[in-house]
Formats: C-alpha cells, sequence, structure tokens
C-alpha cells in the first residue's frame, strides 16, 4: 500500500466496486482490529506495484503511527506481522470464463524489520487477486481509524465490497462466522448468541462510525436460522469520510491566494501537494510582481512546470528554512505524510495546535517546533553551506 496519492487510489478502487457475480476475498476475523488495520496500510502502501514489485518496504516508524502502536513499540508490530503470516485469506470466484476458481494463500508471504525498514511480500496468487479492483476495495484510512471493535470492522469490510450492489447475498452462518473470527466458539453456534454479542453491536458500530448503513436480514428453515445477508446504502450523514477531506490545505493562506487568482479548489490541493506551499507561495509573489496578467492561472501553472525566475533578491534564513521543510515534506510518501502530521499534531495543545492546524508546516508559532521535529527525522537537514540547505 505506498507510493500512491490517496485520492487517486481510494477513487480508482471504488469506480471498481464488486460486481454481482464476483465474490470477494474473504478473510478470517480472527485477526485483531490493528492487526486488520496493519493489513489495510501495508496492503495501500503496496497497491501501485502489487503485480510488478514482488517486494514492498515502509518506514517501520511511519507504520506503527498509521495503525495506533506506539512508534516504538516493535514487539508488538512483529506479533502483529506474525499474526498476518499465520492468516488464510480465501477467494471463490468465477473467471471471466465462467469458470470456477478456488484458492487459498496466506495474507503475507514473509515480513521482515531491519534498519527502521519493514519489508514484506504477498504470495503471487494473492497479489493477483488483490490487484484486481473488481475484488478489492480499498478501505478508507479515515474510516477505519473511528473503529473501536474488530468485529464492527470485518463486517464493514465484508459489506463496504457490496456497497454498488446494494446487498452482500446470502451468507451461511458458517461462513458468516468464520468472517467474524468465532467459528471455533461453540458458545456462537447459538443464533441468539451471535445476534446479541455479534450482529447488533458491529451493525450498531458500522452505521454510527462508517460512510454506509447496512441492515441484517436472516433466512431460515423452520424456525433454525441458517442464512444471513446484510442490505447496505449509503449514509449521507457520513459521507464526507469518503473523501480527501483536504481541509488542513484549504485553510492555508496559499491555498486562499491561488482561489483568489482563480484556480479550481482541485487544482490548488493539487498544485501545493505536489510543489509545496513555499514554492507556490514564491510563484505567486512573482506573478504579482508582473503587474496586470490576462491569464494568471495559465501563468502560473507554465511558471509551476517550467520553474519561472524568482525574485532575485536572496532568500532569508527563515525563507531558507520553510524551504527546507516543504522539501523534506514533498519527499515523504503520501501514508507518511499523514502519519508525520498526526504525530506532530500529538505534540501540541491550545494555540500552537490551533496555529498547526490553520497553517501546517507554515505555522510561524511553531516555526522552532517544526524545525526540531524535522531535524530529528533527518539530522543535520538544515545544516547551512553557501547555497542553502544541504541534500537530504
Amino acid at each position: 500500500m505506498d507510493d500512491i496519492p490517496r485520492e487517486r487510489l481510494t477513487g480508482a478502487l471504488r469506480r471498481g466496486a464488486v460486481k454481482k457475480h464476483v465474490a470477494a476475498i474473504h478473510v478470517s476475523g480472527k485477526l485483531t482490529l490493528l492487526q486488520r488495520r496493519l493489513s489495510n496500510v501495508l496492503l495501500l502502501n503496496a497497491y501501485d506495484t502489487l503485480t510488478s514489485q514482488p517486494v514492498h518496504r515502509i518506514d517501520a516508524r511511519t507504520l506503527c503511527l498509521m495503525i495506533g502502536y506506539n512508534s516504538n513499540d516493535m514487539d508488538t508490530l512483529k506479533a502483529s506481522l506474525r499474526g498476518l503470516a499465520e492468516t488464510v485469506a480465501e477467494w471463490d470466484m468465477l473467471d471471466e470464463e465462467g469458470r470456477q476458481e478456488w484458492g487459498i494463500s496466506s495474507l503475507l508471504s514473509y515480513a521482515k524489520l531491519k534498519g527502521g525498514i519493514c519489508e514484506y511480500a504477498y504470495s503471487p496468487a494473492l497479489a493477483e487477486k488483490l490487484n484486481d479492483p473488481k475484488v478489492f476495495a480499498l478501505i478508507n484510512l479515515n474510516i477505519q481509524r473511528r473503529f473501536t471493535s474488530g468485529h464492527a470492522l470485518a463486517l464493514y469490510e465484508n459489506c463496504y465490497r457490496f456497497v454498488r450492489t446494494g446487498s452482500t447475498g446470502w451468507w451461511s452462518l458458517e461462513l458468516f462466522r468464520r468472517l467474524m473470527g468465532v467459528n471455533d466458539s461453540s458458545y456462537y453456534e447459538v443464533f441468539k448468541h451471535l445476534n446479541a454479542k455479534i450482529i447488533k453491536p458491529a451493525v450498531e458500530e458500522v452505521n454510527r462510525s462508517s460512510n454506509i448503513v447496512v441492515t441484517a436480514e436472516t433466512r431460515k428453515m423452520g424456525r433454525t436460522v441458517t442464512d444471513i445477508r446484510f442490505l447496505i446504502r449509503e449514509n449521507p450523514q457520513l459521507a464526507i469520510l469518503d473523501l480527501d477531506d483536504g481541509e488542513g490545505v484549504r485553510r492555508s493562506p496559499v491555498y486562499q491566494r491561488l482561489r483568489k487568482l482563480g484556480a479550481a479548489d482541485r487544482l490548488a490541493r493539487q498544485w501545493i501537494a505536489e510543489h509545496g506551499e513555499a514554492r507556490v507561495d514564491g510563484k505567486l509573489d512573482y506573478i504579482e510582481g508582473q503587474g496586470d496578467v490576462r491569464n494568471p492561472v495559465g501563468y502560473l501553472s507554465a511558471a509551476l512546470r517550467a520553474g519561472a525566475p524568482e525574485p532575485a533578491a536572496p532568500l532569508s534564513d527563515r525563507a531558507r528554512r520553510l524551504q527546507r521543510v516543504q522539501a523534506l515534506v514533498a519527499a515523504r510518501t503520501p501514508t507518511q505524510r499523514d502519519a508525520d502530521r498526526r504525530m506532530f499534531l500529538a505534540r501540541l495543545t491550545g494555540a500552537a495546535r490551533d496555529d498547526f492546524e490553520r497553517h501546517g508546516w507554515m505555522s510561524a508559532l511553531n516555526a522552532e517546533a517544526i524545525r526540531a521535529f524535522w531535524d530529528e527525522l533527518h539530522p543535520g537537514a538544515f545544516d547551512m553551506d553557501a547555497d542553502g540547505p544541504r541534500p537530504i
């Protein structure tokens, strides 16, 4: 799940939601909530190169932050990776020619931690299946962090894949218990217990915390419940979670300047993400110094693309530091940038936190703390030579 713009991945995957006659990959519900989050983040990290690259890597510290572990808790990370390697994914589906295909694979074929990097791989067969957008619908990380129950997240994952068809179709209770990870418990063989302890609480949390609303329906043989299905519809109150909200970017002064110039919302956010606030801000200053420009948005686009000349005045130390921060941020993957922001925010309170939420890494109130944060991640990043900061 790594080097990918989250908004592009999410949109592409959701456009390829599960079709009616294609069965999804089922994963044992015995995974803990944190293991299930780990599985999703690893897949997000690897998604663009699932079939073209046999091995995937992600910074272990970033990985811990993204799934809610203490960044130094390597023992828990090791245990969770071990759990994924011991968990079986199973698929049973029709191919394009209508032939039935059944298969199983461990979720991870191997994983290792070395030098602060988590390296891992999927079996070729599973990578091929996960790479098919008709089979797997990526779970939005903003949504999964809202769940407090592993059963609820498991139910959400298995229902969200069918959001476009409106129903999961009928599952036998045996399959449902396996998806929830309670198939080896005699207690949950009694439907009354399964309904009270698993189904009702999971449905309630999915409906409260996610972008879909699910309703359980059962089918009986005589008086015995034999099958269950879930009807699915979008939750309009929480549909915003399905998108990259971009609120932090929209609050930045550079974004406001771009919008005032005439740039569309999506274009403004794209430029900030690609070039960094400091670079875009500098180009805006340059354009404003050119007087009346007939097509300022087009001019800015060309300036960002071709590197139009900057004002000749030398940069101040503060401006250099700001540019350095933007370069460091730009060098991180989308997953890492999200983790960096959350980790830094966790250190702030009161006015300092408010200022960072408004201005991001350009926050003047947090300038020294921001420098210290990035210097910790990249020692010597702000050492100046005659031409400015040294390369990363």
